[in-house]
């Protein structure tokens, strides 16, 4: 199982693991219980791999946080998305000092929290997110060329 194929559904709690595409959506199923089901096309599904936390400098992914948390809490859960606000920011400014106070807010805190709990329980423990590696001698891409 790997980041790029875990999904968050906008309205819909939890994680949700990629099947198969349908005539109306996708097929998906629940990291929790695995029940199957069809996210319609209409909803907003966003892959993990491609959500980013806002710094001061930069956007951070959301594996490179993941990993952060896993080490710190040597594999195991962490605490509660459910804990005070207090405690989320102070979770999250120990493993990503400069986040952007501003843009980042607590829900956001509770659903990487919350998140990171779900895959740890479902026994995901390898983050990382591999990136396509061009073949050494070829010429990149004419968007990359111009840059």
């Amino acid at each position: 199982m790997e980041l790029k194929d875990i999904l968050a559904i906008s309205g819909q709690p939890g994680l949700y693991k990629y099947i198969a595409q349908s005539k109306n959506g996708i097929i998906v199923e629940a990291l929790s219980d695995g029940r199957r089901s069809n996210a319609p096309s209409s909803a907003k599904v966003s892959a993990l791999a491609e959500i980013a936390v806002y710094t001061d400098t930069e956007e951070v992914p959301l594996s490179v946080i993941f990993t952060k948390m896993f080490e710190k809490f040597e594999g195991g859960q962490a605490i509660s998305h459910k804990a005070s606000p207090e405690e989320l920011k102070t979770l999250i400014a120990g493993i990503l000092p400069d986040y952007d106070r501003d843009r980042v807010h607590v829900s956001d805190m509770k659903k990487m929290v919350a998140w990171y709990n779900i895959l740890v329980a479902a026994g995901m423990t390898d983050f990382s997110v591999d990136q396509p590696q061009e073949a050494e001698g070829e010429n990149p891409a004419p968007e990359e060329a111009a840059e």
